[in-house]
């Protein structure tokens, strides 16, 4: 006769037995247990850092977002009857209405548009190209040389940008060299003409064309859109991918530390090249951090302000003025703080587009599953999941 547990015996009247008191139904003991004790251990722990990112990043996005959309002054507390509400008044001072706000905003995108397109793949390429060569086992000097291009990361952004402003003035060391070559070279933080128009004014394009100067966007025309970065946001454009170089390329270095060595022995014995490796093998393994690093390269050119505060503060002619360095002078400047606030979710929005189309662009695509069977596309042959 089979016997019965205490909690699976039947009752005389047929009925299951009672649970024992202090138990739940799974067998453990009410509030818990030990498991319970974690829970409220963690959040105990983690509460100071939750409340100050509460205190310090929820409350004023908060705040700015009513900002955005009310008539504040700057002065009193916002939410204490010191602003009255006016909708989307702000944003269409911005982006529907012609005037100087919509002018310099487009100006601030256009200038900001170039300056993402060259620092973001420059940046990424050169940060992967350094992990590369430093990840060599034979490279005499990796200490060194880790910390020589780590270097410029570190150091303090004001200090290399007014460096970068002697070594670019008229009599600066980079007119001086260009001069001992037989160059003259240009007045860098003076120039406000584009590369494009320069190099097209080279060529002997001087007029733009009629589709190009009679049709825009935001009231701005396509040649003045298609100018390309001016001279001084290309120096800015320089110390940028110098000083962020270093960080990304130790993020590189980390990754490919991690690349299992039998993978590329395999590819190896496979008769593959070095190129067909990087290709086949490394670049999609790399793919979680080559999504962070442009990821976090996006992120900071759009959000780029000390470089042009130090060093151009928007001139000349507004051709180095960037959204953040915009919202900053509208804001504090011009005290127009709803316009401000405006141009900061204006950039948020643009941030988070971007990272979600980068997200989807990056998605993982390297093995094609049919059947069960895995495709190893290096090697062109498949192999059983």
């Amino acid at each position: 006769m089979a016997v019965q547990s205490p909690s699976t015996a039947a009752s005389p009247g047929g009925r299951p037995a009672a649970r024992p008191l202090g138990r739940r139904r799974d067998g453990r003991p009410p509030g818990g247990g030990i498991r319970g004790r974690e829970a409220a251990a963690g959040w105990l722990f983690t509460a100071p850092a939750v409340l100050m990112i509460v205190v310090f990043l929820v409350v004023p996005i908060i705040m700015a977002g009513w900002v955005s959309v009310s008539d504040w002054s700057g002065i009193g507390n916002p939410f204490g009857g010191g602003a009255h509400y006016v909708g989307a008044q702000n944003y269409s001072a911005l982006l529907t209405q012609a005037g100087l706000p919509r002018e310099q905003l487009v100006q601030s995108l256009t200038n900001n548009l170039y300056y993402v397109l060259l620092v973001v793949p420059l940046q990424t390429i050169l940060a992967l190209f350094l992990a590369v060569v430093l990840n060599r086992r034979r490279l005499a000097g990796r200490g060194f040389f880790r910390t020589a291009y780590y270097f410029p990361s570190v150091t303090s952004t004001v200090a290399i940008s007014i460096v970068f402003l002697f070594m670019f003035s008229g009599s600066g060391v980079i007119n001086t060299l260009l001069s001992d070559l037989g160059a003259n070279g240009p007045t860098w933080f003076a120039d406000p003409n584009g590369l494009i128009h320069l190099l097209l004014g080279a060529l002997g394009v001087h007029t733009p064309p009629a589709a190009l100067a009679n049709h825009g966007l935001l009231g701005q025309s396509w040649w003045a859109w298609l100018s390309g970065p001016s001279i001084a946001m290309t120096v800015i454009i320089i110390l940028s991918i110098w000083t962020t170089s270093g960080t990304f390329m130790l993020i590189f270095l980390a990754a490919l530390q991690n690349v299992p060595a039998e993978i590329e022995e395999a590819a190896i014995m496979d008769g593959t090249n070095a190129w067909q490796r990087m290709r086949r093998i490394t670049l999609p393994m790399l793919r979680p951090t080559l999504f962070l690093v442009l990821t976090l390269g996006l992120i900071g050119c759009w959000q780029v302000f000390d470089q042009v505060y130090i060093m151009s503060q928007g001139n000349p002619s507004g051709t180095t003025l960037t959204p953040a360095y915009l919202s900053y002078v509208t804001s504090f400047g011009n005290q127009q703080w709803g316009q401000g606030a405006a141009i900061s979710f204006l950039l948020f929005a643009i941030i988070l587009v971007l990272t979600l189309l980068q997200r989807f662009l990056l998605r993982d695509r390297d093995e094609v599953r049919t059947g069960g069977v895995r495709r190893l596309r290096f090697s062109g042959r498949a192999e059983r999941s």
